[in-house]
Order: structure tokens, then sequence, then C-alpha cells
């Protein structure tokens, strides 16, 4: 099962899930390629996790079809390190013990799990709690031991539901940076909600809404597909409905303008020249401002885009 670089490791095809009257997976269809980064990017209930369980083999699909390479992947799972959203460990069991039982179970002996156990800790910033029972570490903490009991049989692919959530801030520059090296020699699907976490880490995105992909793309294709310009988000204040209306009727005079969640998302070039007459419109209305923010393009304004609205909606 050798493969080149850049051939597609993971073709899906017609791949559908429903739950008695629900769909919950559209007939999507996407490859994932060797050696790369490939992120579903989506706001809650999108089908990202589902279709993560499929390729897994923890659900069944409706129809289509999960091929690894050439080979149906239900027949190969041992290929593929799943790090689902929710955190499972064995509270009885220290970090070192969840690792080398896990290797057990992949038919690892003792002798080997337990050294690459420790360095996996040693990767993840754990090897000072390999003694630890699992319940006594701290979220962050119990994120991190679940990427490493993913990786201990060494897939081939290594699939990430979420892995950022749940992790503070130097933690997750941490994940970041071991996913960013584990590329190099493995192929990786994750997914999330949060569009910097994607656009940091995916060589491409596949955006997916009410279980259908929208588009697919590397990220920075994806951000420059929408158009030349700044981006203005302002926050204004709950208010009637008319003044919004009024505000919205005025700003679409002269500015490509969304309104989401109480947000104002204003494209325009030149921005920055602008902002005082955009903000003397809004206050004329009758409106106040919480908040203001002047950015480049995001994966979310490519969501905004194609949606009309939130990625957080």
């Amino acid at each position: 099962m050798n493969s080149i670089p850049g051939e597609a490791e993971i073709t899906i095809t017609g791949l559908k899930k429903n739950f008695r009257d629900l769909t919950a997976v559209d007939n999507i269809s996407f490859e994932v390629r060797k050696g790369e980064i490939f992120g579903l990017l989506g706001p809650n209930g999108a089908g990202k996790t589902t279709t993560i369980n499929m390729i897994c083999g923890l659900l069944p699909a409706t129809s289509g079809t999960i091929k690894y390479q050439s080979h149906d992947i239900r027949e190969i799972k041992s290929v593929i390190g799943y790090c689902p959203q929710e955190n499972i460990y064995f509270p009885k069991l220290t970090c070192l013990e969840q690792l080398v039982f896990m290797g057990n179970i992949y038919g690892i002996s003792t002798d080997k799990s337990k050294p690459d156990g420790m360095v996996l800790l040693d990767m993840l910033g754990l090897s000072n709690k390999s003694k630890v029972y699992a319940r006594n570490l701290s979220g962050g903490m119990k994120r991190r031991l679940n990427i490493a009991l993913a990786l201990i049989h060494n897939p081939r692919i290594l699939i990430l539901d979420e892995p950022e959530a749940g992790l503070d801030p130097q933690s997750r520059v941490m994940v970041r940076n071991f996913i960013k090296s584990l590329s190099k020699e493995k192929t990786i699907i994750l997914t999330s909600h949060n569009m910097d976490e994607v656009d940091r880490l995916a060589d491409r995105v596949a955006i997916m809404d009410y279980g259908k992909i929208i588009l697919t793309d590397t990220p920075y294709n994806l951000k420059t597909s929408i158009g030349e310009g700044d981006v203005l988000e302002i926050e204004i204040t709950d208010d009637t409905e008319s003044k919004t209306d009024n505000l919205m009727s005025e700003l679409k005079k002269d500015y490509n303008v969304i309104l989401s969640c109480n947000s104002l998302i204003i494209k325009s070039v030149h921005l920055i020249d602008k902002i005082h007459g955009i903000t003397s419109l809004i206050k004329n209305t009758g409106l106040s401002i919480k908040e203001i923010k002047l950015r480049e393009n995001t994966l979310e304004d490519v969501f905004i885009h194609l949606t009309g609205r939130m990625l957080r909606q």
C-alpha cells in the first residue's frame, strides 16, 4: 500500500448518513492527499463529527464509499488513530499505563509500548506526569494525553476532532506545533469550528454546512476568492429593527455589508480612510457601537460570503 507524494490517500465518494428523517451528511465527496493536513471547517452541527465517525468505522454510512488508497477503509482500521472531541481515558490508570494498555489492545508488546509511550508524553509536555492518574490531570493535559493515545500504535492517518478544545494558550501552541511536525510523516484530518486553528494548520480546507461540503481549497485561495479589500467588523447594540434596517439601507449604497449577530461585516478597499464616515452614519441612525475591528480576510469571512451567517451562529 505504498503511495507517491501528493496522491489521494483517502477518497470519499457520495458519502451520506441519515438518522431517520435527518440527513446529517448529504452526499459529500472529497480526497485527502498523502502527507497533508486536511481541515473540515464548519459550525457545530454541520456534520463534521458524523463524517469523521464514518471514516473511523464508528458509524455505518447510509451510502457512499470510503477508500484508503485502493482498500475499503473498514478492512484496515489500524491505519487510523482517532482523537475524539470528548476526552476518553481510564481514570484508575496513570498516563503511561494508559498508553501501554492502549498499545496492548493494538497487539503491541509492553516492552515496545512503554518506551514509545514515554516518547509521546515527552513530545506533548507530559513526561513529568507519566506516573500521575489521568483523572488528576487538568483538562488541557487530558486533551494532550488523548492525542498521545491516538498515536501509540503509530497510525498512518491521524484524525483529530476539535484538537484544541479546552486547551490553554500555551498548550494550544504546543499542540499546534506538534501536529505540524507530525504532518511530515502522517496524513492528518482535523475538524474545527475555530477558523484561526484551521487557517494556521491546514494545507487544504473543506467548508461544511448543513451536511454538505460547500467549497474545498487552500486557506489562501479561499480567503482571496472573495475579493480584495479589508474587513471592518463593528458590533452594535441591540435596538429597534427599524433603526437597523435604515442603517443597512444606507450602508448598502456604498459598501458590501452583512449584518450577523449584531455585527456589521463591511468589506471595501481603503477602509481605514472610511471608518469615520461609517461610524458617524451608525451614530446618526441612533445606534451605539460596542467594538470595532479592522482586519484582513479570514476563513470566517469566506463562510459568511458563502452562507450569509457567521460560523459561531
